[in-house]
């Protein structure tokens, strides 16, 4: 009787798309937690932490996406709190960056690679999303009540439009670099 021979494949598994990772899913969550944290901000913390943690059991590259969420958050979080110490931002109980807003930053993260994936075709194209798109989402914010404007409307706006120009292309980059020295990594 002949055993069977047992060869190694060598190739490596491509992982099935989760449902985390397709867009109109991404699209959804990261809009439930825009909505959950800047209208329900401290009192609906726990459901947007859920939602978090929902988004991070559904994926199925944790690790690569822990670093991609660390990243992006940390940048965004950084930026804010020094607009937050520049009187640009007000927060309620004079807060430098509340938790909500940091739960807001890593369904960012979270939406760059997914829903927002078209922003990593064209840098020009982003910068003005960036300079446009994301200053009144601030300023939604603000009139929903998530956070006050130390200065004038006009000029926090365009301070901010100056900021997001910048950072959301850096945002994307930084994603890119991560993505693809992860993709070096594997291969290696």
């Amino acid at each position: 009787m002949t055993q069977p021979s047992l060869t190694l494949n060598t190739e490596p598994i491509a992982p099935t798309r989760s449902v985390a990772d397709m867009a109109w899913f991404n699209a959804v969550w990261f809009q439930s937690v825009w909505l959950l944290s800047v209208l329900g901000r401290d009192s609906m913390l726990l459901l947007t932490i859920s939602l978090l943690v929902l988004h991070f059991a559904l994926v199925n590259q944790r690790l690569r996406e822990l670093e991609r969420l660390a990243a992006v958050a940390f940048i965004g979080v950084s930026v804010d709190a020094g607009l937050s110490l520049a009187n640009v931002f007000i927060f309620a109980n004079s807060v430098l960056v509340p938790l909500w807003l940091c739960c807001l930053w890593l369904g960012m993260a979270a939406a760059l690679p997914r829903s927002l994936a078209f922003l990593q075709k064209n840098t020009y194209v982003t910068a003005l999303a960036g300079a446009v798109v994301v200053p009144l989402n601030y300023w939604a914010g603000a009139r929903l009540g998530a956070v006050e404007f130390g200065y004038s409307l006009p000029l926090t706006l365009a301070v901010m439009s100056l900021i997001w120009a910048i950072l959301l292309p850096t945002l994307v980059h930084v994603l890119a670099r991560i993505d693809a020295n992860n993709d070096r990594a594997a291969n290696t």
